[in-house]
């Protein structure tokens, strides 16, 4: 399988969907008009979103280069990742908030673990491509003696 690295400018638009979704989120869950415990919610939701998202990510791409990855691993995976998004899903729907700011925090958190998904296939995809075009010493086959 021929590895092709990402482009420089799709990799600057990972990062910065992930920066802008993600401190977008922050800045309007720190001006939001709800309780300390509720604000302790829904950033832990989005921290929970953002590991599964890249642990689902990263599996999914274990099992596809032919690495180890267990079923029950695997499963869990998109599980916590259906979880993280039910559990802003139920938060939202209850929140006492504008139906604009549930549009907005509801924006922000899937744009936020897209770009979690993109970033990390972009550090996987320049590893890879790193690898295959500067392999190991060790790895280059030595002439017989």
């Amino acid at each position: 399988m021929k590895i092709q690295a990402p482009t420089k400018s799709y990799s600057f638009a990972s990062i910065a969907a992930l920066i802008i979704g993600a401190g977008a989120y922050g800045i309007g869950l720190f001006n939001a008009d709800m309780a300390l415990n509720e604000k302790g919610y829904y950033l832990a939701i989005i921290l929970y979103g953002l590991f599964s998202m890249v642990s689902l990510q990263k599996t999914i791409r274990d099992k596809l280069e032919g690495f180890a990855t267990s079923k029950i691993y695997y499963t869990l995976a998109w599980v916590s990742s259906g979880f993280a998004i039910a559990l802003l899903t139920i938060g939202l729907i209850n929140a006492d908030l504008l139906l604009s700011e549930k549009g907005f925090f509801a924006m922000a958190y899937v744009l936020s673990l897209f770009a979690a998904v993109s970033v990390q296939k972009n550090v996987r995809d320049r590893q890879a491509f790193s690898a295959e075009t500067n392999p190991a010493p060790e790895l280059i086959e030595q002439p017989v003696q």
